[in-house]
C-alpha cells in the first residue's frame, strides 16, 4: 500500500508524484524524493528497487521482516530496521519499519504497525531548513519518532510495576503477584530487544567514519543516541527491580508460610500435653495410682488446663498464635 511519494527540493515540498515517476526525479540536483508503504506486496517492493536501485538483500530483508533492529552500509546507502512496540490491550505488539536511505531518497517500509509517521513529515515540511540536509535528516526524524514512542511504553511498564510492588505487601495472592511480575518481564525484554541493539548501530553514526548520508547532521544521530542509552538504562533499573520484586515475594510467601508452620507447631503443642496426660491415664493396668481417688478426674483436667494455659501465654507473648 502507498502511503506518500513526494519530492522536496532545497527542503520545500514540490509535488506529489505517482510511484513510476520517481526517476524522473531523484536524478535532479538538491532533489529527493520520500516514499512511504505499509504492508507492500512483493511487486511494489520490486518496483521500489528499480527505481531506487536498492541493494538485493537489503530488499529481501524488507520483504521477509521479523529483522533485528540494526543499521546496514551498502555504498552510499543505509539499511535501517526499526522495531515499533505498541500497546495491545494488556500485551505489547512489536512492528517494524524497514528504512531504504540514498542521496537522492528516502523509502520506508512499514509492517504490523498501526501509527504511522504522517507527524514526521508535517515536522519536516515545517522545517525546511532543516530538511535541506536532505534525506539523512528525514532519517533521523523517523528514527527520532521512533525512539521516542519507548517511552511512554517503558513509562507505562514502570507504572505496573509499582502496582504490583505495592500488592506484595498488601498480602494478596502471592502467586498471580509472581505471574504479574513474569508478564512484565516479558514485555520489557520487547522494549530491550528494541534498544540495545540499535544503540550500538546509532553510535556508529556518531564516531569517526559517518556514512556520506548523514554527513552535517552527526549531532543529530548523537541526541538519538543519548535517548536510546536513557532508554536502555531505564529498561535495566526496571529489570532489576523486578527481580527485587520477584526475591521479595518469594521471601514474603515463605514468610507466610513459616507463620503457619509456627501456629499449627503452636496449638500442636497445646494438644499435646492433655494427649500425654491423657494417655498415661487410659493405659489399661490394675494397679495405677489415684485411679480410686475421688478428686483424681478433676485434679488430672486442672492440670491440664493450667499447662496448657501457661504454654498458651508462653506462644501468645511470642506472637506464634
Amino acid at each position: 500500500m502507498l502511503i506518500n511519494c513526494v519530492v522536496y527540493q532545497n527542503g520545500v515540498r514540490i509535488a506529489e508524484i505517482q510511484s513510476n515517476e520517481i526517476h524522473e526525479y531523484i536524478g535532479r540536483p538538491d532533489c529527493f524524493v520520500w516514499v512511504a508503504l505499509q504492508e507492500p506486496d512483493i511487486s511494489t517492493l520490486d518496483q521500489m528497487q528499480e527505481e531506487f536501485g536498492l541493494h538485493p538483500l537489503a530488499v529481501e530483508d524488507a520483504r521477509h521482516g521479523h529483522q533485528r533492529p540494526k543499521i546496514e552500509e551498502y555504498g552510499d546507502s543505509l539499511f535501517v530496521v526499526l522495531h515499533m512496540i505498541e500497546p495491545d490491550g494488556p500485551d505489547l505488539r512489536v512492528g517494524e519499519v524497514d528504512i531504504f536511505v540514498g542521496p537522492n531518497y528516502v523509502l520506508s517500509v512499514r509492517n504490523r504497525a498501526e501509527k504511522g509517521f504522517q507527524d514526521v513529515r508535517a515536522r519536516c515540511e515545517r522545517e525546511p531548513e532543516l530538511l535541506r540536509n536532505g534525506s539523512g535528516y528525514v532519517l533521523y526524524a523517523l528514527m527520532d519518532a521512533v525512539v521516542d514512542r519507548y517511552f511512554p511504553v517503558l513509562e507505562a511498564l514502570e507504572n505496573e510495576l509499582e502496582g504490583i510492588e505495592e500488592r506484595i505487601f498488601d498480602n494478596t495472592s502471592p502467586r498471580g503477584n509472581i505471574e504479574s511480575l513474569y508478564a512484565l518481564k516479558q514485555r520489557l525484554m520487547l522494549v530491550k530487544h528494541a534498544v540495545t541493539p540499535l544503540l550500538e548501530s546509532t553510535g556508529n553514526l556518531t564516531g569517526g567514519r559517518v556514512p556520506s548520508v548523514c554527513n552535517g547532521i552527526r549531532e543529530y544521530f548523537r541526541d538519538i543516541y543519548d535517548h536510546l542509552l536513557r532508554l536502555n538504562q531505564e529498561a535495566e533499573n526496571i529489570r532489576e527491580t523486578i527481580g527485587t520484586a520477584i526475591s521479595v515475594n518469594l521471601s514474603m510467601i515463605q514468610l507466610q508460610e513459616n507463620d503457619t508452620m509456627k501456629r499449627l507447631a503452636a496449638y500442636g503443642a497445646l494438644i499435646a500435653v492433655p494427649t500425654l496426660i491423657a494417655g498415661i491415664y487410659g493405659m489399661n493396668f490394675t494397679h495405677m495410682p489415684e485411679l480410686d481417688w475421688k478428686y483424681g478426674y478433676g485434679l488430672a483436667v486442672g492440670i491440664m488446663t493450667a499447662i496448657d494455659g501457661a504454654i498458651f501465654y508462653r506462644l501468645r507473648k511470642a506472637r506464634w498464635i
